[in-house]
C-alpha cells in the first residue's frame, strides 16, 4: 500500500466525520511537528482560517502538511513553520483535513492551538529572515528528544 492510498483513505475518513491520527514525515513543520516522530491528528475542516495547520492538495501534484499563512478570495497559501521562503498554493476546496492535535512519540496528544501555540506560531513566522540559523542547528543535531 502506498503513500497516496493511504492518504485518500485518510481524507475519505475525515470527510465521514472520523478523526483520524495521521504519522507525518520530513521536516518542514520544525519546531513544531517533529517528522518521523510525531503524529498530527486531523479532522475534517469547518471553515479553515490563516494559522490554521492542514491537510492540503497542493498546486496539484501532492499532499502537504503545512500551516495557512493567507486565505484571498477562495485561494489558499501554506507555508511549512520549517521552511524559510517556499510556499505552496491551493484552493479552499483542496484543504482537506485540519490538524487539531500533535501526538507525540509516547502518545501523548497536544492541542495545537492554545493560546501560547498560537502566539508562538505567530512568533515563528514574523522570525523568518533570521530562522533559517535556529533550524540550521536542530537540522544538524536533531529535534530535541521528548521527555
Amino acid at each position: 500500500m502506498n503513500d497516496t492510498i493511504i492518504i485518500q483513505e485518510a481524507i475519505r475518513l475525515v470527510g465521514e466525520g472520523i478523526s483520524v491520527t495521521f504519522p507525518v514525515k520530513g521536516w518542514s513543520m520544525l519546531p513544531f511537528i517533529i517528522g518521523g516522530r510525531e503524529s498530527v491528528i486531523l479532522q475534517k475542516p469547518v471553515e479553515p482560517k490563516v494559522g490554521d495547520v492542514v491537510l492540503a492538495w497542493v498546486e496539484g501534484n501532492r499532499y502537504v502538511v503545512h500551516r495557512i499563512i493567507r486565505i484571498e478570495e477562495g485561494q489558499v497559501t501554506l507555508m511549512g513553520d520549517g521552511n524559510v521562503a517556499g510556499t505552496e498554493h491551493c484552493s479552499l476546496a483542496d484543504v482537506k483535513a485540519l490538524a487539531t492535535h500533535v501526538v507525540d512519540a509516547k502518545g501523548r496528544k497536544h492541542y495545537l492551538y492554545t493560546r501560547w501555540r498560537r502566539w508562538a506560531a505567530k512568533l515563528w513566522f514574523h522570525l523568518r529572515p533570521i530562522r533559517r540559523y535556529p533550524l540550521a542547528i536542530v537540522r544538524r543535531v536533531g529535534p530535541p528528544n521528548p521527555l
